[in-house]
């Protein structure tokens, strides 16, 4: 039962369930698309989970990237189950839920690729694979029934930065023996050929720094550790110091340094309050902000709200990132104002200063050759990517009854020889604004969206409790409207719309306050479209003396 990662890019979460015993692979977040205005971050709907909370055995993680852990801190709130993962990514998760203060009251358990762990009647094996973030695996689910891979995010790199190569003979030896299903990640199915890779950034990079005369400024994914090194490595290669900036890039790279997962020559690292004391021509600094985003430090530098960095004539930035989709308007925003700030800016349109880390379509043609599975269920993606994916599979011989384009909640049942859709459960998207988990609904969504629409029109008026007659008012308030000042004549004409629609409830005798609230509305709704061809929201508040 897949309860996030289906039509849609982010929120990946997989339920696996075998009798009376349950499994999860993975446990992601999504960030809010433009629709969902005010809106943090986005997570799976665990219902499901909750009302079979005694069969959870585990939750088990294939890597550390926000679309597979992020949702951790919220669900192990509600369900506490052990949860399993490779050294970094358990080291990133400890940060993650030290902030929330959660992690005494959980328990996170490495294990390494190649091992195995049993949880009941499943036996899951951790196959290494190549990603951009170091530590990230397949995984291998034997049930009674038959084997399952779970491919996640991965892409085929032969020349991986820390010279652990994907473990294709696994592959090979699983797909030998009998795959009953396999669920591969859809991402990049749209892309011809292969994804290049890590190591040519490096190439770029030792280019791109062997040039540059002043300062430069790295913005990257956090989590793309195996980048961050090749930028150390260029830092030291030119005789620089490297200053971190952005509150996840130094925990990311604490975490890393820590587990081994990254190498520090020397004294290469400085403060940030050093560095800016330094020759320009001495300092790298690697920051946060690759995706535009408002708060991080990359577009408050831009911009100069950084407390201590201002982007200067000389600069040299380089963005070594894609954008999500989504977020191309932001990260164009951030590169327009470094550009009028007189930096030079180097992004992946103009180098190659970034690689994927998801397959391409040869390399996804590979993993299906060497698994040979019986079924198969494309994941990870929008409906076209899945649907791309299935044709892919189809042309590699799978027959097409055998593949299974499924949506977030559909229910996948396997025997040995038959698969089919068995019916769905709940799934869905939880909304997380603040402190608050799940209060922001669809209605609140929709009155936010009106609101920031048409604005808002508050009609305050005071009656008698005795005679019901008007003592007080009415007065208007408008907010995102009109500017009141500068239309005195239109809010005099609406006062007289509230004055006609209160004397019709007098002389109808209606003392219910819904119903007066109502005509109001009406009333005046019905006014300002004729005059304005608007519809702010408007709340009549009655107080009675």
């Amino acid at each position: 039962m897949p309860l996030g990662g289906l039509n849609e890019i982010g929120k990946n979460m997989t339920v696996y369930e075998y009798k009376d015993e349950i499994i999860v692979v993975d446990c992601g977040l999504a960030f809010p698309d433009d629709e969902m205005l005010g809106v943090d971050l986005v997570i799976p709907d665990i219902s499901y989970l909750l009302k079979n909370q005694d069969k959870v055995k585990a939750i088990i993680l294939t890597h550390g990237h926000e679309d597979h852990i992020g949702a951790l801190p919220y669900v192990l709130k509600q369900l506490n189950v052990p949860v399993y993962g490779t050294r970094l990514t358990i080291g990133i998760v400890e940060t993650r839920l030290k902030e929330q203060g959660l992690l005494r009251d959980s328990k996170l358990i490495s294990v390494n690729p190649g091992e195995c762990i049993e949880l009941g009647n499943f036996k899951v094996e951790f196959i290494r694979t190549t990603h951009s973030i170091a530590d990230s695996v397949a995984l291998a689910i034997h049930t009674p029934i038959g084997v399952v891979v779970h491919t996640s995010d991965f892409k085929v790199d032969y020349t991986p930065i820390d010279g652990k190569q994907m473990d294709l003979h696994r592959f090979a030896e699983l797909g030998k023996k009998g795959v009953l299903v396999m669920l591969a990640d859809s991402t990049n199915i749209e892309r011809s050929g292969y994804t290049l890779s890590e190591k040519t950034v490096g190439e770029t990079l030792n280019d791109i720094f062997g040039g540059a005369k002043g300062r430069i400024l790295i913005a990257t994914f956090a989590s793309n550790v195996h980048r961050i090194q090749q930028v150390i490595n260029a830092t030291y290669k030119y005789g620089r110091k490297l200053a971190v900036s952005g509150r996840s890039m130094v925990n990311v790279i604490n975490v890393a340094v820590d587990l081994g997962y990254l190498n520090l020559p020397g004294d290469i690292m400085v403060g940030l309050e050093d560095a800016i004391k330094l020759p320009h021509d001495k300092v790298v600094i690697l920051t946060t902000g690759s995706q535009g985003e408002p708060m991080s430090a990359l577009t408050r530098m831009a911009f100069s709200e950084h407390r201590l960095v201002d982007i200067v004539p000389g600069d040299l930035v380089i963005i070594s990132a894609d954008p999500i989709p989504g977020n191309e308007k932001t990260v164009s925003r951030v590169i327009n104002q470094l550009f009028k700030k007189g930096a030079e800016v180097v992004y992946e349109a103009l180098a190659d200063v970034h690689v994927s880390g998801h397959a391409c379509q040869e390399e996804l043609k590979l993993i299906h050759t060497l698994v040979r599975p019986k079924f198969f269920v494309p994941v990870h993606g929008e409906y076209r990517h899945l649907k791309q994916h299935a044709k892919l599979a189809e042309s590699l011989g799978m027959p097409p009854e055998n593949i299974f384009i499924a949506d977030n909640g559909y229910v996948l049942e396997f025997t040995r020889d038959s698969g089919r859709i068995a019916g769905t459960v709940t799934a869905g998207r939880v909304l997380v604004d603040g402190f608050g988990v799940g209060d922001v609904g669809n209605i609140v969504l929709r009155d936010r969206k009106h609101l920031s629409q048409d604005g808002l029109l508050v009609v305050v008026v005071t009656i008698s409790k005795d005679s019901g007659s008007v003592i007080a008012g009415p007065d208007i308030i408008s907010r995102g409207f009109v500017y009141v000042r500068e239309s005195e004549d239109l809010m005099e004409e609406i006062k007289k719309v509230v004055k006609r629609s209160l004397d019709e409830c007098l002389n109808n005798n209606f003392t219910e306050w819904a119903t007066i609230k109502s005509e109001i509305k009406n009333g005046v709704s019905k006014f300002l479209f004729e005059k304005t061809a608007r519809k702010p929201m408007i709340l009549p508040i009655i107080m009675e003396i």
